[in-house]
């Protein structure tokens, strides 16, 4: 080791600062995804607006189809989107309330994990129903990862999940007595 002297204590030598050179390419994790294709989602769009004519093609981006649906054909299109265009994986349910419009929108994100080809493509469906009776059919038969999703959107929002396996509180507490807090009229209590 290489040391300097001070007076009687010994201290290292500081050492030459160091060059790290980067390589060329940054490395990545997973498959190359391929590059945006609108025909890969307008073709999606144009086989669910087919089967389904109910069906309200809301949107077609190069990764994303939005469509909504009427309450009583969700589980028919949600069938068909897993069972036949293969995708398997609910990524998220959501909830909007559009109080001047007296409807809450409920909002499946299903992507593929199983499908090539379809791993960077999301399909959003949709269903409108009336805030005063809040109620939708289930899909946690159709994707068991809903059951925690249904629970929050339903606790948030007040949407009753129609044939859910457990539809409780899940993170407001126990002895909450208001509105569901994500409803556009919750007034929080101090304000």
């Amino acid at each position: 080791m290489n040391t300097e002297r001070k007076g009687a204590v010994a201290t290292p030598a500081t050492p030459a600062p160091t060059v790290v050179e980067a390589g060329p390419s940054v490395p990545t994790r997973g498959p190359a995804l391929a590059p945006p294709d609108a025909s890969r989602t307008f073709d999606l769009a144009d086989e669910i607006a087919g089967r389904f004519p109910s069906a309200k093609i809301d949107y077609v981006r190069p990764r994303r189809v939005k469509l909504t649906v009427p309450p009583d054909k969700i589980k028919a299109v949600a069938l068909y989107i897993r069972d036949i265009l293969g995708f398997d994986h609910l990524n998220v349910v959501g909830g909007t309330d559009y109080i001047q419009q007296k409807e809450f929108e409920v909002i499946y994100f299903v992507g593929s994990i199983s499908t090539p080809g379809q791993e960077d493509l999301v399909i959003q469906l949709a269903e409108r129903v009336d805030r005063e009776s809040p109620q939708v059919p289930s899909l946690t038969e159709i994707w068991v990862a809903a059951e925690y999703h249904e629970r929050e959107t339903f606790e948030t929002l007040g949407i009753v999940f129609e044939g859910h396996p457990d539809l409780r509180r899940l993170l407001l507490p126990e002895d909450w007595h208001d509105i569901p807090p994500l409803r556009k009229d919750y007034v929080s209590p101090g304000r």
